[in-house]
């Protein structure tokens, strides 16, 4: 099967569908042919009149950068996907990827009674920080010292 994204007019994505792989191409069925053009034309002739476009995107992510879902953004200079951003202090990397101020935990474990259990981790946008809940209480990773800090 193959999968297209609906965009609006600023290129966010509002509605990926799924389509048959038998559909004609110039260069036979779509199955056959990723990214054709003929499939965007037949998405637009069938399914959304002239005021929208189209865009296929892979379910395995093997061409334009991501399966787009909704509220992502086709970049058409680069010709592909973009994750919507999920914080307003994140920014998008070189590679396209949405990045915190703050890197990633290092440590995402603690132990308790002998037994080692995962941080349950979030992003803070309040306090631009990583915080994680143990079994007893919140934390907030410190950066500057790689170590979880309570909350108090």
């Amino acid at each position: 099967m193959a999968h297209f994204a609906k965009l609006d007019e600023n290129n966010i994505v509002v509605n990926v569908i799924v389509v048959d792989n038998n559909i004609e191409t110039a260069a036979g069925p779509l199955g056959e042919n990723d990214m054709h053009v003929d499939g965007e034309i037949w998405c637009k002739t069938v399914l959304g009149g002239t005021d929208n476009t189209w865009k296929q995107t892979s379910y395995n992510g093997n061409f334009r950068g991501k399966y787009a879902g909704r509220g992502d953004t086709y970049d058409p200079v680069k010709d592909k996907f973009i994750e919507a951003q999920r914080y307003p202090s994140w920014t998008l990397d070189s590679n396209d990827k949405w990045q915190a101020p703050v890197a990633y935990p290092s440590t995402t474990t603690f132990t308790d009674n002998s037994e080692t259990f995962e941080y349950t981790i979030d992003w803070d946008e309040d306090n631009t920080r990583w915080i994680g809940h143990d079994n007893a209480q919140w934390n907030y990773w410190n950066p500057d010292t790689s170590s979880w800090v309570a909350i108090t």
